[in-house]
């Protein structure tokens, strides 16, 4: 069976085209990302992941707040890639993407099922959250996952549960996404994202659907935009520019 690249191996392939046809030598600066995705009519968060795949392949290194530059052409270096098929891995706002697409709806669903016990087992994981913080651990996402991964079987529905289970996987084999984290040096927003977490659960505790759809989809969304800032290569104070995704009135405004 064929694999069909997704849209930003295409965006790569293209930009190790230009390496490979001397339209760069090593040394030289990459153009900066807008000009990358109007040159290609793709987003920029395309790009980004574009230029994470090449990162990844030692073809590029990014300098914040510099740019990016090249440091290798295309076989002479060796790519993680190669001991990786392309198909396991994924860009990591395309995971992002579809987790807010998902999750928004399962938090929703999860808020008309959720019972005491699931509640109590939420405020235990936000707890166990804010110690994690506190002791400075933070590289440590375990409570995180498990906070989503509990609203997830409050639906009581096993094909949800399984769903979200396999995005976190696939959160955690993505050589992608761990490339991204690397960049981050203030982890301050990791105390956002606690709130939203209890903004999630206090929804949840209300039954209120539509109001536990809209938490998990900002929360996600900042994530989304702390990510996109955190890793940015070419100005430390982007405004936090996303790509393009389903507007937030489609999903919680119905």
């Amino acid at each position: 069976m064929s694999v069909v690249n997704r849209l930003y191996q295409e965006i790569g392939n293209e930009l190790k085209s230009l390496l490979k046809g001397g339209a760069y030598k090593i040394g030289d600066k990459f153009p900066p990302e807008r000009d990358i995705a109007d040159t290609f009519g793709v987003s920029r968060t395309v790009v980004r992941e574009a230029l994470i795949m090449l990162e990844l392949e030692n073809l590029i290194t990014v300098k914040k707040g510099s740019g990016v530059y090249v440091i290798g052409l295309p076989n002479e270096t060796l790519s993680e890639f190669d001991t990786l098929p392309e198909e396991t891995d994924f860009g990591p706002f395309e995971l992002l993407q579809a987790r807010q697409l998902i999750e928004s709806n399962i938090a929703a669903f999860a808020a008309t099922q959720i019972v005491k016990s699931e509640i109590l087992a939420l405020r235990t994981i936000l707890e166990q959250e804010r110690q994690i913080l506190e002791n400075g651990l933070l590289d440590d996402y375990s409570a995180d996952e498990m906070f989503h991964i509990t609203i997830a079987k409050a639906t009581k529905n096993s094909v949800l549960e399984s769903l979200l289970d396999d995005l976190w996987r696939k959160r955690h084999a993505s050589k992608m996404w761990h490339k991204l984290h690397s960049r981050i040096q203030d982890h301050s927003y990791r105390k956002k994202w606690l709130y939203d977490h209890e903004k999630i659960l206090q929804a949840l505790q209300m039954k209120d659907a539509k109001a536990a759809r809209q938490a998990m989809w900002q929360h996600l969304e900042n994530v989304k935009q702390t990510l996109m800032a955190v890793s940015d290569s070419e100005d430390p104070n982007f405004d936090g520019y996303l790509f393009e995704s389903i507007p937030v009135a489609i999903i919680v405004n119905e």
